[in-house]
């Protein structure tokens, strides 16, 4: 039985990892993998000269440490509250409300963000000139579009971890929340001191399970929504997106592998050191 499951991840994410030598070769076009030139730590030069590594690093894992933070924590807040609702059908589609964002693809979220910031005709300058203000460029504002970027991650997915958190507190006991209000707990208070202490399982799996790709910057994300806009650079670009723009002037590679194995290196050596100090608190919250 785990004869197919074993066979997809060796096809699928342990074969390709051969493709890692890249980093260390000269890329060649002509030439197949073993048979390019070997030149060592040169391709991770690339990322170090740009004098940009250390604005790239801060920025992705800036982000993510922030995805990460407040998509859990909105996302156990609304799972309790939706738990807490009575009404069968109420409930049902309030979760899908909440979880149908999650299947908007990239594309068509940067044509809402487009329609919404556009400083000609877009919705918020309109509402703006109809009160009587000066419309505003957002697309000229870096520091703006922090907050975007977060609040449209947020209401993209959310609604994914929303549901992993209301499935583990279905599987609550009753016996719990009866006891607390026999002894007079109120929701809040049986939410607090029940409901949250019993999601520390999921919340620890789920965080670790972030931090092993914190380096990977939700491409997607900030592509789509900031493009090829220079102005925004400074606190929109990660390393998925500056790769990416270089790869379309060099179309070398031995860089972009040798980028993705600074992010790999990167996630594996936090989410080892995570796991350590997890398991010094409390084994049974590790994942190994």
């Amino acid at each position: 039985m785990l004869l197919p499951t074993m066979l997809y991840f060796f096809i699928n994410n342990y074969l390709p990892m051969v493709g890692i030598y890249y980093a260390f070769v000269e890329f060649d076009f002509n030439k197949s993998l073993f048979h390019m030139n070997f030149v060592g730590l040169k391709n991770f030069e690339f990322l170090w000269k740009s004098g940009k590594l250390v604005e790239l690093t801060l920025n992705t894992i800036g982000y993510n440490v922030v995805f990460i933070l407040l998509g859990n924590v909105l996302s156990i807040t609304v799972a309790i509250l939706i738990s807490e609702i009575k009404g069968k059908v109420f409930k049902k589609v309030t979760q899908s409300i909440l979880f149908l964002p999650y299947f908007v693809s990239f594309v068509i979220l940067s044509v809402i963000v487009f329609n919404l910031f556009n400083y000609e005709q877009g919705v918020l300058n309109s509402v703006l000139q109809q009160l009587g203000f000066d419309p505003v460029d957002v697309y000229s504002k870096p520091k703006l579009w922090i907050f975007f970027i977060i609040i449209f991650y947020l209401w993209k997915n959310f609604g994914y971890s929303m549901v992993i958190y209301l499935a583990a507190i279905t599987g609550i006991g009753e016996d719990y929340y009866e006891a607390a209000k026999i002894d007079g707990a109120n929701a809040f208070q049986r939410a607090w001191h029940i409901t949250v202490p019993m999601l520390k399982n999921t919340f620890v799996i789920l965080l670790l399970f972030a931090l092993g790709s914190i380096m990977k910057g939700q491409f997607d994300l900030f592509y789509q929504m900031v493009g090829n806009n220079g102005l925004l650079y400074s606190t929109t670009d990660i390393l998925d997106t500056y790769v990416y723009r270089s790869l379309r002037v060099t179309f070398d590679m031995g860089m972009a592998t040798a980028a993705g194995v600074y992010q790999s290196l990167f996630g594996f050596t936090l989410i080892m050191v995570v796991n350590a100090i997890i398991r010094k608190i409390n084994k049974d919250y590790a994942l190994f």
